[in-house]
């Protein structure tokens, strides 16, 4: 079941968010008002990373008197992914070679509130800094980290790699299709999901085989990975679609064994049952095996 009304904390990583998301208002003043020339060229320009600046420390201050403690932690990662969004909207619109990286910024930062938004909704009781995603593992910053760097190394070398716009709307596609799968799983799950492998059965907890549970076991795992993959095609990475689909591949196949050994114990052969006539979504992954 969802939660009937949105914990304080979702509520304030709204608001951070649309604060953050803000940044818009920049460039948006320079369309209505072209006389005014200190925010021209504000992604490059020395007066435009002025404002920005500005704009950032007076947002940042607004918010440290707000809110304290915990409470702000929420708000500052929400803000950062809001203008995070902003920013790559702002690319994406923009006159320049770096629009499709601004489609992975858009994509990268909704990705990353949205889970945190979705937790709120469904399972406030496991809200915490975690379900923003941000810090899920070393690995997965340094596959961040990585793809960064290549997409600037190649369209550095070879510009015309970073230009294949079918290949990008392409990615952009499949990022929108998982990550929106994976939501639907979200929504679809209620409380029963949380984003760490429970070892422990809560009272509340059912087994789900509706919506888009009917189609795939771990819906969830099949939209992140697809979007995972997304991403890279999106930037016309060809090193990190490689990486990115084997690192995923694997970490999917390991996640999926291990958290099925604790749904067979705790469902037994209602998810036996289950199990054969679902599978689990993702390229030759069947799960745990069972005689």
């Amino acid at each position: 079941m969802m939660a009937g009304r949105l914990v304080l904390e979702g509520r304030i990583s709204i608001i951070s968010f649309i604060l953050g998301f803000g940044v818009i208002i920049i460039p948006l003043i320079r369309t209505s008002f072209g006389n005014i020339d200190w925010v021209f060229d504000y992604l490059t320009g020395t007066r435009g990373k002025i404002a920005i600046s500005v704009y950032i420390a007076f947002i940042n201050g607004l918010l440290l008197i707000i809110y304290k403690g915990p409470l702000y932690k929420v708000a500052v990662r929400a803000c950062f992914l809001g203008f995070t969004f902003g920013c790559g909207l702002i690319l994406s619109f923009s006159q320049t070679t770096w629009t499709h990286f601004g489609w992975y910024m858009c994509s990268l930062s909704l990705f990353h509130y949205s889970e945190y938004l979705v937790t709120a909704i469904i399972n406030p009781r496991s809200l915490s800094l975690d379900s923003f995603l941000l810090n899920h593992s070393m690995e997965y910053t340094i596959a961040a980290v990585s793809s960064w760097v290549e997409f600037t190394i190649e369209k550095l070398t070879v510009p015309e790699l970073k230009q294949l716009s079918w290949l990008s709307v392409f990615g952009l596609l499949m990022v929108l299709c998982g990550d929106s799968l994976r939501k639907s799983a979200m929504l679809t799950a209620g409380s029963n999901f949380n984003h760490v492998v429970q070892n422990e059965k809560a009272q509340s907890h059912v087994l789900v085989t509706t919506g888009v549970y009917s189609y795939f076991r771990h819906p969830s795992y099949v939209g992140w990975f697809y979007w995972s993959i997304g991403t890279q095609i999106l930037l016309c990475n060809p090193v990190c679609i490689i990486g990115y689909t084997l690192a995923s591949w694997r970490f999917f196949r390991e996640r999926i064994e291990e958290e099925e050994l604790f749904l067979i114990h705790f469902f037994g052969e209602d998810y036996v049952e289950y199990k054969k006539r679902v599978s689990s979504g993702l390229p030759f992954i069947s799960g745990i095996r069972v005689n």
